[in-house]
């Protein structure tokens, strides 16, 4: 398992203070990067929910600013990040989408939010390495 990986588990498993997705996908490439963590959690805290409004998964805008921050973000880069999220999620990337085919199906919410980031995150690291 990856030091990012294991960052993310670790926040993922905070309860207080919570962590959103996009704080948990971003912060452990920030840190990495030298950001400090109090700015990468500030920096994502009002992308968590679709930005607090069910739009865009938090962990999809963490993955996407993790590419950006680890020098490979731009639109062919971004595009292919949201592809193979679509992919896997019946072509969904929006949270209110994606708890709504959650619940459809019985799962929990925090099973499902915790299996996206680290998805998210598993992405960032196969896209960097390619």
């Amino acid at each position: 398992m990856s030091k990012e990986m294991e960052r993310c588990k670790e926040l993922r498993a905070c309860a207080d203070p919570h962590y959103n997705c996009a704080q948990a996908v971003l912060t452990p490439f920030a840190e990495a990067k030298g950001m400090k963590t109090e700015e990468a959690l500030a920096l994502t805290s009002c992308f968590g929910s679709g930005m607090n409004m069910g739009s865009v998964c938090g962990a999809v805008t963490g993955g996407l600013m993790a590419l950006g921050l680890c020098g490979k973000g731009g639109q062919e880069n971004c595009q292919e990040f949201i592809k193979r999220i679509r992919k896997n999620h019946d072509g969904m990337i929006n949270c209110r989408d994606l708890l709504r085919a959650m619940a459809e199906k019985g799962e929990k919410r925090k099973p499902h939010c915790d299996g996206m980031v680290f998805e998210a995150l598993e992405l960032v690291e196969k896209m960097l390495q390619e």
